[in-house]
């Protein structure tokens, strides 16, 4: 959803969009460039994970050197987070805004159909400290986000030292302005290259927030929230709104 050229959540990033398998194409494009930059900067071992709700990239046009964790219904964290052990650190490619940021393309927070947004500990949180404070809590930096312009904001704010590129500069939510794809490629590439070797020098230090953790979490609809009833460290606040208590935020962040 942060891809340059894809603006659309109805025609681009929803499955049934027309322009769907466009739109992953491009994703899987801008993708492809990072890994190119990554390998040019001597990383050995690249690991794409599609991270997109229904999948969001396209696996026949993936980077021959890199692997790809996919699939849907995803395997269980603690699977995966078996496989993280093997990397040392983290990246964002296509990534947008938070909820609520008027000017972000593509804006929400998790699930555009159904959260209307989530608070960490009283400060609100969107998809990129949702990720960032889940690989911090095993030590993974986050060095390198790529995407429209306020999630590249909203990613210097999170995290002292992180190199952003943006490829697109949204203008509402479903409207922005776009460098071409050749020119997005070629910046990201390069934001690659750039930031393996600023982390060499001045390393990134993985996102860590103090526990104990409260997660509220506010949907648009009441039967989104209904889940919650009865499970442990959960408290349905009001017909929307549930709060989610923990003291390991992987536990917290995803529930």
């Amino acid at each position: 959803e942060g891809t340059a050229g894809v603006t659309s959540f109805h025609e681009e990033t929803y499955p049934e969009g027309r322009h769907h398998v466009l739109a992953r194409q491009l994703a899987m494009a801008e993708v492809n460039a990072a890994v190119d930059g990554f390998l040019e900067a001597g990383c050995s071992d690249v690991l794409i994970i599609d991270g997109h709700g229904p999948g969001g990239l396209w696996f026949e046009h993936m980077h021959p050197e890199a692997k790809m964790l996919h699939g849907r219904p995803t395997a269980p964290r603690s699977v995966r987070d078996a496989v993280l052990q093997d990397y040392d650190v983290t990246v964002i490619i296509g990534q947008h805004a938070m909820s609520g940021v008027a000017t972000g393309n593509l804006n929400h927070t998790q699930s555009s159909r159904s959260i209307y947004s989530l608070t960490l500990n009283d400060r609100p949180i969107g998809e990129i400290a949702q990720w960032t404070l889940y690989h911090g809590a095993v030590g993974m930096p986050l060095i390198y986000l790529t995407g429209e312009v306020d999630a590249c904001t909203e990613a210097e704010a999170l995290v002292p030292g992180v190199t952003t590129v943006a490829v697109k500069r949204g203008l509402s939510r479903e409207s922005a302005v776009s460098v071409s794809k050749e020119k997005a490629r070629s910046m990201i590439r390069a934001g690659a290259i750039r930031a393996v070797e600023q982390h060499r020098t001045r390393p990134v230090a993985p996102l860590v927030w103090d526990g104990p953790f409260v997660l509220v979490k506010r949907y648009f609809h009441t039967h989104e929230a209904d889940r919650y009833d009865g499970v442990a460290n959960a408290e349905r606040l009001d017909g929307q709104t549930v709060r989610i208590t923990g003291d390991d935020i992987r536990q917290v962040l995803y529930a």
